[in-house]
């Protein structure tokens, strides 16, 4: 059957996810199969766009092709490279936070973080009035809007990132091989279909196998309920800081994550599962940008994740989860950042927030309401339209 290797991939990829070794019970299985799922359809569109010579963008990652711990707050896009080759990218910068891009070598595997070839946010191009640009990628290429393509060069990432949801407004991206503009793709044949299949089948293997040995690397050899003082991303680019941890919490308990706000444009808090990927951030507050969260007057915003309600605005719910992983990112950075810059966390009871919150200061539930119906509303045209 033409299908087979990819068929094969699927129950290797399944035989992977029911041992992974986080699981403790029936939920921990469920969200892996669902985990696998979007793994499914997302190798399907990674493998159906992987032509090197009339390359296009593609969603990366969006709420049903979840991986990697993805970022809540960003859109996420691809395409594939050849390092002897030339390419366009047009586009218009739209109102977003952060818009950056990145060459990747495509070496991320279970013991490899991929290595950043090229990283560069869009103060470094120039753009005309009305937002657009031309950027052109290639073998030696160099000067205004120009970037070369290092050897191994092999991925274009694209992150478009969001601080404000209700107010910014996305852009637009193009991309073409120079000089195959105008003409068109050989016919499919069954030969390129079956390999699309095979490819698709690595893809999935990969990624399940990848990005479960990644969490356990960075996230959980550090002590439980702690955070990491900021550091460069690991393989993310040279603007982008982050400290991370994992929870585990009891159900009575409260992670109270106190950080200072920063002059970076982008600075967010989100959770993750055990499988390394955000929480549904749609239908609950599982992350928050500075824009979105209650600020302190000592200009500090003071997380709560917890699985009780505590009725305060920052209330970063768990959803059920009682481990998983805690990211805070800072974008379009014009410094280095200190550990002055980074987060405490201290592990409360939730009855005792009242005394241990400086600045408490409760919601109703219809004001809480009103929140996760704003992010709904948003999110909804953002994310999924």
């Amino acid at each position: 059957m033409l299908t087979q290797p990819f068929a094969d991939a699927i129950a290797q990829a399944e035989r992977a996810v029911a041992e992974a070794p986080h699981i403790r019970g029936d939920q921990d299985l469920i969200e892996g199969y669902d985990y696998l799922a979007g793994g499914i359809r997302a190798s399907i569109q990674m493998a159906w766009a992987y032509d090197r010579d009339f390359p296009y963008f593609v969603r990366s990652t969006g709420p049903y092709t979840k991986m990697g711990l993805d970022n809540p707050d960003t859109l996420y896009f691809h395409a594939w490279l050849r390092d002897d080759a030339e390419y366009v990218v047009t586009g218009r910068r739209g109102s977003t936070a952060d818009l950056s891009f990145q060459i990747l070598d495509g070496s991320y595997s279970p013991v490899n973080v991929p290595d950043s070839l090229t990283a560069f946010d869009d103060r470094e191009i120039e753009i005309d009035a009305d937002g657009s640009f031309e950027i052109r990628f290639g073998p030696g290429l160099s000067g205004p809007n120009a970037f070369p393509l290092a050897p191994g060069s092999a991925m274009l990432v694209v992150r478009e990132v969001f601080s404000d949801w209700s107010t910014e407004e996305p852009g637009t991206l193009r991309i073409h091989r120079a000089d195959r503009l105008g003409a068109a793709p050989a016919p499919l044949t069954q030969e390129a279909i079956a390999k699309r299949y095979a490819v698709a089948g690595k893809m999935l293997v990969g990624r399940i196998r990848t990005f479960l040995a990644f969490a356990e690397r960075f996230y959980l050899n550090l002590p439980v309920n702690t955070l990491t003082t900021p550091r460069l991303t690991p393989g993310g680019l040279a603007t982008q800081y982050s400290s991370v941890g994992h929870y585990e919490l009891a159900d009575d308990q409260a992670m109270v994550v106190t950080v200072p706000v920063s002059d970076a444009p982008y600075q967010g808090l989100q959770l993750g599962t055990m499988w390394y990927v955000s929480l549904d951030y749609i239908n609950h507050q599982t992350s928050l940008t500075v824009p979105q969260a209650r600020v302190d007057p000592d200009g500090m915003v003071r997380y709560v994740i917890s699985e009780r309600d505590p009725g305060v605005a920052n209330w970063i719910e768990r959803t059920g989860h009682d481990r998983g992983y805690v990211q805070l990112r800072w974008q379009r950075l014009s410094r280095a950042l200190t550990p002055d810059d980074g987060p405490r966390a201290e592990v409360v009871a939730v009855d005792d927030l009242p005394k241990q919150l400086p600045y408490y200061e409760p919601i109703s539930p219809a004001e809480w309401r009103e929140r996760i119906a704003a992010r709904q509303v948003a999110t909804a045209a953002r994310m999924l339209g």
